[in-house]
């Protein structure tokens, strides 16, 4: 599954912190804007606690969890749709990622500056939104007037499209995305092939200083930017991408003692992880014996054989079932042949749709 999300915010928010302590790939970080210019991209573990409980159950020679990958894209400026900054060039880094994760700052630091001069959460989401709104305003009026000719000749297709490219255009001139347009069925089919910047799902990313982290709830900013989303039905992760970027670099033991010093029950970055992979509507099952315990990536819906495929394309084209069984019935029967004596392990065929946390073993002829 090879799906990525991007990492965006104007310059100085934290962004190319945050993305060091995701990757620790040391992607380069300055108090200045446009540091990072060509994208970085840093493929990450998705902490699953399954995983380890797996692990201790069927004790195997080697455990493989699953990845994600996140991008990390250089800070964005007003005009950045007209190529202020470079605004271009971020702007088709944008367009390659599959959902965006907006950096906002919600600290005061005199000693770090901030691109427009004062610390506004909601002013730094709106000139991002409109940038890309922008953008995706000028690609729709590129395309409504062929479409409409097309449409006037009662092309079926061409109607839809156009019925589409009106209610979007609508919504960019009220300074609205993509994302918040009501579509039947066939029109968000054609919106999404339109490959819009806007209709990638969000995520805030509220970036808070070392005192705000345990408790963000008193943070002004913070409460501003989870209004905002709610209006969105985003959701909103909570990171102090200073201290992330800290216990990125500690061992997992060591990891667990900072975190419980300052009063943390987990990571913003692995809380970060799990939402962009959520977001995308990616799931894990598990594949689970003495030579290998492994994590899978699959999209929610898939069914039994292509998510075969995953591993190999050869199982999908030969699948005649999977034998599952639930994390959950596994981990209460102890292992495998417990659970099989408790009527837990079923047989599914091609019609079964994966579920997230299933543990499957598939039958295939080739």
């Amino acid at each position: 599954m090879a799906l990525t999300a991007g990492i965006v915010g104007l310059p100085n928010v934290g962004k190319s912190t945050l993305f060091n302590a995701i990757t620790r790939a040391g992607a380069e970080s300055a108090n200045y804007p446009f540091c990072t210019i060509d994208p970085n991209v840093g493929v990450v573990e998705v902490p699953d606690g399954r995983l380890n409980k797996l692990t201790e159950l069927v004790q195997p020679k080697k455990t493989v969890p699953t990845t994600f990958e996140f991008t990390d894209i250089a800070g964005i400026v007003k005009g950045a749709s007209k190529g202020e900054g470079l605004g271009n060039k971020f702007l088709s880094h944008i367009r390659e990622v599959d959902a965006i994760c907006e950096v906002v700052r919600c600290f005061a630091d005199e000693n770090i500056t901030h691109v427009s001069g004062k610390v506004d959460p909601i002013d730094d989401i709106e000139t991002i939104n409109l940038e890309l709104i922008l953008a995706d305003l000028e690609s729709v009026e590129k395309r409504i007037g062929r479409v409409e000719k097309l449409a006037k000749q009662k092309d079926k297709d061409a109607v839809i499209e156009f019925e589409v490219l009106q209610k979007l255009k609508e919504a960019f001139e009220a300074e609205k995305p993509a994302r918040t347009v009501e579509f039947t069925d066939d029109e968000l089919k054609v919106a999404k092939g339109l490959h819009l910047l806007t209709i990638k799902p969000v995520l805030y990313v509220a970036n808070v200083s070392e005192d705000d982290v345990a408790d963000p709830s008193e943070n002004e900013y913070v409460q501003k930017v989870r209004e905002y989303a709610a209006n969105e039905s985003a959701e909103v992760i909570v990171v102090c991408a200073k201290i992330e970027e800290e216990i990125a670099e500690l061992e997992a033991e060591e990891k667990e003692m900072f975190l419980s010093e300052l009063g943390i029950q987990e990571s913003g970055l692995d809380q970060l992880i799990r939402a962009a992979y959520s977001l995308l509507g990616l799931a894990t099952y598990f594949t689970a014996g003495v030579q290998e315990v492994r994590a899978w990536t699959f999209r929610k819906g898939m069914k039994a054989p292509q998510c075969a495929g995953v591993i190999h394309s050869d199982f999908e084209r030969g699948f005649i079932r999977a034998e599952t069984v639930s994390y959950e019935d596994l981990l209460a029967a102890g292992n495998m042949t417990a659970a099989r004596e408790a009527g837990r392990v079923r047989l599914e065929g091609k019609e079964y749709i994966v579920q997230d946390g299933d543990v499957m073993h598939f039958r295939f002829n080739v």
